[in-house]
């Protein structure tokens, strides 16, 4: 079982989302345009609505490339639940394919498994680059979870520790 911290409870749920979807690289644009129609209601800026479909575009691809080996096989599976707590987006995408071993690792800038197929390594510091908080859990051959959140709106970006 992948070991994951609790989600994060900045506000009550006020929406929420649940797709799940063939591991096929087509469907990544299917995903980015799904996001977009979910976070639509809160009026986000043309950057906003940008940062999230690249940081959902990438987690995704990574999925299908790392997480499946870009096999193409329908019966693979992403799954995307996105959450909006207030203007709090919260967006997994999971996959149950080959895990990480080290996630620290993977996260290094130019870091990259399939070095042969030119990947750039870059994926999760786009991630983490355009959204406010990104976290990664995975387990090997249990898959990995990765969590973004975004401030949806103007206002800063406040946590509340308590």
């Amino acid at each position: 079982m992948i070991e994951i911290k609790e989600k994060k409870d900045y506000r009550l749920v006020t929406n929420e989302m649940c797709l799940e979807f063939a591991a096929v690289s087509d469907n990544e644009s299917f995903a980015r345009m799904a996001v977009a129609a979910f976070i639509a209601p809160l009026n986000p800026t043309l950057e906003e609505l940008s940062d999230v479909k690249t940081a959902v575009s990438e987690a995704v691809t990574n999925a299908i490339i790392h997480g499946y080996g870009n096999r193409g096989c329908v019966t693979d599976r992403v799954q995307m639940n996105c959450e909006l707590k207030g203007s709090i987006l919260e967006v997994e995408i999971v996959d149950r394919g080959v895990g990480m071993e080290d996630v620290n690792r993977a996260m290094e800038p130019l870091f990259t498994t399939r070095p042969e197929w030119e990947r750039s390594g870059m994926g999760f510091a786009f991630m983490e680059a355009f959204m406010d908080e990104l976290e990664v859990f995975s387990k090997p051959e249990q898959g990995t979870i990765v969590r973004m959140y975004k401030k949806i709106g103007l206002g800063g970006w406040i946590v509340n520790e308590e």
